[in-house]
């Protein structure tokens, strides 16, 4: 019997663990995959959730194998726009870049110092059962069908998560006119930690610093990449910006669509949906992963609470109020973030570009696009 059974070892998954198991409940977190994944995927992390991080005392560690961005600087067709800087939080004056799979090391190996046989990897959750006093939840893991008894399960299984599918039956789908195509290659570009916008007639290009001198590209596309390849990637950036991008050097490749899916409600029972699983919004602009910590470190002092006896009801209530809105702000602004990066007429794009610049002169509408991109 367990306090708590997290479903989902990713970042969020993992860090509600660590929090629960810092205020001395016992945990099990279920994870289908046997192993880590190697790919980088989400690399931002913004200081309200380093804050979070800090507090759990693990932030300093993601600090040192990171990079911290202290600017973006927009081009356009070669020339240079405008630049906004990452200073607005005096505790975090950076946003900071570190891959995923570093995250999650960092993460995992805290919780198990904390409980070693806290993360029960090749677990695959067929079934959650609530019980007057427990939830069951039935796994397939590699000795067998095994039954976790807990007070509690926390879904934190992702965007395509089967327990909110199972609670949230139906749940709407918005879909976007946009897709991307984004790799990891070595970065020779000259722009140090600086992260770069090319703001190109044809779609954006994203551009971002990682340790090591690995540079993550992303370029939006109108239609999916069906055959990504580091060249036809590489021939995409070169077209629209100039930069030549080494191709042998590769180490990621991914091309996606977007869509948004926002569950009505979080809480169901003895049953929490937590991060993705409760709100995919679209990875532009990098706010999934950090919305997912900011949902645990609010939810971890209600369930420790409610452990030691007391109501939590109206907290709850709150909770998923406050963390549905969040989620709405940051779907909000993953859409500007994209209709930014979307196809326009030369002419367009110069008058717009021009726009942007001298508005970003004005401090206190270039304080609000800070606090935007940074999610304060």
């Amino acid at each position: 019997m367990a306090d708590v059974v997290i479903v989902g070892a990713g970042p969020v998954g993992l860090f509600m663990g660590l929090l629960l198991l810092q205020r001395g409940h016992r945990v099990r977190i279920l994870e289908r995959r046997s192993t880590r994944s190697n790919r980088s995927r989400a690399i931002g992390i913004h200081p309200s959730a380093l804050a979070e991080l800090a507090r759990a005392g693990i932030a300093g560690q993601l600090i040192t194998a990171g990079v911290q961005i202290t600017r973006g600087v927009a081009y356009s067709r070669r020339r240079r726009v405008a630049e906004l800087a990452f200073d607005g939080d005096s505790g975090f004056p950076f946003i900071l870049a570190v891959p995923q799979t570093v995250t999650e090391e960092v993460l995992e190996l805290a919780v198990r110092n904390l409980d070693a046989g806290a993360v029960v990897r090749g677990a695959d959750v067929q079934e959650i059962a609530q019980d007057l006093d427990c939830v069951r939840t039935i796994a397939d893991c590699p000795d067998g069908i095994r039954e976790f008894r807990s007070r509690l399960v926390i879904a934190a299984d992702g965007a395509h998560s089967r327990i909110c599918r199972r609670y949230q039956p139906g749940l709407p789908e918005r879909s976007y006119p946009d897709c991307y195509f984004m790799g990891d290659f070595p970065d020779n570009t000259g722009h140090g930690s600086d992260a770069v916008l090319y703001l190109e007639p044809e779609g954006i290009v994203e551009s971002f610093p990682l340790p090591h001198d690995v540079r993550r590209w992303v370029v939006r596309l109108g239609t999916p990449e069906r055959d990504p390849t580091a060249g036809g990637l590489a021939d995409v950036v070169a077209h629209r910006t100039g930069e030549v991008l080494d191709v042998a050097g590769n180490s990621m490749l991914s091309a996606f669509d977007v869509r948004s899916r926002l569950a009505h409600r979080m809480v169901h029972g003895r049953v929490v949906l937590l991060g993705d699983a409760a709100h995919e919004i679209s990875p532009i602009g990098g706010q999934g992963m950090n919305l997912g910590w900011l949902d645990a470190a609010a939810l971890a002092p209600i369930v420790d609470a409610s452990f030691r006896g007391a109501d939590v009801g109206r907290h709850l209530a709150e909770f998923e109020k406050t963390r549905r809105k969040a989620a709405l702000r940051a779907s909000h602004q993953a859409g500007l973030n994209m209709a930014l990066g979307r196809p326009l007429w030369p002419q367009a794009m110069s008058a717009r570009n021009a726009f942007f610049a001298g508005a970003l002169e004005v401090p206190a509408i270039s304080g609000f696009v800070e606090r935007r991109f940074t999610m304060r």
